[in-house]
């Protein structure tokens, strides 16, 4: 559901003192292009709040983009261009009142990784561009793509820990990449070892420029000291110009500090780059691989936007949106973009009201590239290179490593082995790697997954794990046995096993067991295959299966595979409770049922 309502089809919409909709219903236009209805409802006194923070959320886009276009292997005019589209195309289409689109530290690697081994040896500028233009076109397909089909779930195949060692890795790739350039000198190497390596060699070699490395330093530690004790100051922007004033008036640039130079006046034309049919099957796979990883950071940052403002955001529309920002920023000798965090906080600080803050933010940037293309002809490259540092270590989420370590081990493992596939194999193998980290993490978990037998606990109403709790009673002839899982393939015969063992276990004569099968939401053909067979070990042992609390849906898989006409109506209950009654009307066993308020005598007394 988008942030604006339902403006568009009719229907009122309240607006609160911030300027937020309250949302009823989305239909039409209003749906798929909430900046339509944004033009229409603005209204005059937002203006002012969206100006100032289009100006203080500028502050960080033009030194930001830059720099990430240098991570991204790329001239650091594209990340301007690449601003520009992204934030116009998002003002249009974006579902999210406020969030704020553009280019990120954590996909800089991934088109480095994806578009260097195709531009050459030389490094030629221009086919690097057209690369990631198509990049940006391809990304930009799959996710309009995916939103129209409405697979905007995808991202939560990628689980916390593993997205948390995709990002820590990247980090430290990041970090190293930038070093040689903070210490005012570059490499040609790709991949982590060979980058640290190289950065090694150009220490020994003596090629750190000192001039480079103390405005370098100076400009990480100003950034990160403001961030610190004055979050609310725009550390980056006062970096950027304090940098680039020193280089112009010591005339730094002729004493070896490499600077940026005069970028080119205006906004390219719209086109699409000409590549080979194969650099666009090679970008196609990584093109894929950047759409998941954007999708999963931009569903996190849109949901958590919405749940701060008690409002639904629709993550397929969501997609859409950030398909036409990556398709606007390829036409433009642009590069793939995501969301951002820390822009997006940057214009909520600043008192952002609407998506018009990002159309300020756009506008100030063409009137920099139209008219003062000159004014940072003298930024240093050692200061883009602090502000990617610092991008770096916000990637670097260490308390949710210790959390994880706290609470599960095997989780905190997971994520050190998916930083390590990063590290070690590379920037997009590791995104393949933290995936199927995550799928058989999943797949570990219902394999061998968790079971109960139950008992009466007097005073508590329910059935209780008797593992948990030891004083838990069972009754005379009967195991509540529950299954905490799907069934499929991988855990049939485990389940299967796990019922027998608990008949073993008990020293006197199982009438009945009662499968607690709420937990179980499905049985593939494997499972009722084992099913099957578990009926004919049963009936051996002349004990009675029944199941309790089955939905609906898994009743019908019993159906089609010929297991409930086995079973028979009278073996299935609605609740845990239902069944023990029916065991307990069945056999004659004499048992007393506790309830918190009164004894519901069935049969007689508990035995001792």
């Amino acid at each position: 559901m988008g942030l604006y309502g339902d403006c568009l089809t009719g229907h009122d919409c309240q607006v609160s003192n911030a300027g937020e909709y309250d949302q009823r219903a989305v239909s039409g236009l209003a749906r798929w292009i909430p900046g339509l209805d944004l033009a229409r409802r603005y209204r005059r006194q937002w203006l002012l709040s969206d100006v100032l923070a289009g100006l203080a959320l500028t502050a960080l886009l033009v030194p930001q983009g830059m720099a990430y276009a240098e991570l991204a292997g790329l001239p650091a005019v594209t990340g301007l261009y690449t601003s520009v589209m992204a934030l116009l195309a998002y003002a249009v289409f974006g579902p999210s009142r406020i969030m704020v689109v553009g280019p990120d530290s954590a996909l800089g690697p991934m088109i480095a990784a994806a578009i260097l081994p195709l531009a050459g040896a030389n490094g030629d500028p221009n086919r690097a561009i057209a690369l990631s233009s198509i990049l940006a076109l391809l990304m930009g397909a799959y996710c309009i793509v995916a939103g129209i089909v409405r697979v905007g779930t995808l991202a939560e195949l990628f689980s916390r820990p593993m997205r948390v060692g995709y990002l820590n890795g990247l980090a430290i790739v990041v970090l190293v990449s930038q070093l040689p350039k903070l210490f005012g000198f570059s490499t040609t190497a790709n991949g982590l070892r060979a980058e640290f390596h190289a950065f090694v060699q150009g220490l020994s070699a003596g090629k750190t420029v000192p001039a480079s490395l103390l405005i370098g330093v100076a400009s990480l530690v100003g950034i990160l000291a403001l961030r610190f004790w004055l979050p609310k100051v725009p550390g980056v922007f006062l970096a950027v110009v304090a940098a680039t004033c020193m280089v112009g008036v010591f005339d730094l640039s002729a004493h070896g500090v490499a600077v940026l130079g005069v970028i080119p006046a205006g906004l390219p034309k719209p086109s699409i780059p000409r590549v080979g049919l194969h650099d666009v099957g090679t970008l196609a796979l990584a093109a894929l691989g950047m759409a998941f990883v954007t999708l999963a950071d931009t569903s996190a940052l849109s949901r958590s936007l919405a749940a701060k403002r008690e409002a639904n955001v629709d993550q397929n529309q969501e997609l859409v949106a950030l398909g036409t920002a990556n398709l606007s920023a390829g036409l433009f000798l642009g590069f793939p973009v995501s969301a951002s965090t820390g822009r997006t906080i940057t214009a909520e600080s600043s008192g952002s009201l609407t998506q018009m803050t990002g159309v300020i933010g756009a506008l100030c940037i063409l009137l920099l590239l139209s008219f003062a293309n000159g004014l940072l002809q003298d930024l240093p490259s050692s200061a883009l290179a602090a502000i990617v540092i610092v991008a770096a270590v916000r990637l670097f989420d260490l308390a949710t490593l210790r959390w994880l370590w706290s609470v599960r081990k095997s989780e905190f493992l997971l994520s050190l082995v998916a930083l390590l596939g990063v590290a070690v194999f590379g920037v997009l193998p590791g995104i393949a790697i933290a995936v199927a980290l995550s799928l058989g993490d999943f797949v570990r978990q219902a394999w061998r997954p968790h079971t109960a037998i139950l008992g009466r606990i007097p005073g508590r109403k329910g059935y209780h794990d008797i593992d948990r709790h030891p004083e838990a009673v069972q009754i005379p002839g009967l195991i509540i046995y529950r299954f905490d899982a799907p069934m499929f393939f991988a855990n049939a015969k485990f389940f299967s096993d796990g019922v027998m063992k608990a008949i073993a276990t008990r020293k006197e004569q199982i009438s009945w067991i009662v499968l607690a099968a709420e937990p179980i939401t499905d049985i593939d053909t494997s499972a009722a295959e084992a099913f099957d067979q578990l009926l004919d070990d049963l009936e051996v042992e002349s004990v009675q299966l029944v199941l309790a609390e089955l939905k609906g849906p898994v009743k019908d898989r019993l159906r089609s595979y010929g297991l409930y006409e086995r079973l028979g109506d009278d073996r299935f209950f609605a609740t845990v409770g239902a069944a023990v009654h029916g065991y307990l009307n069945a056999s004659g066993v004499e048992w007393v049922d506790w309830s918190d308020e009164e004894p519901d005598i069935r049969r007689g007394s508990h035995p001792e």
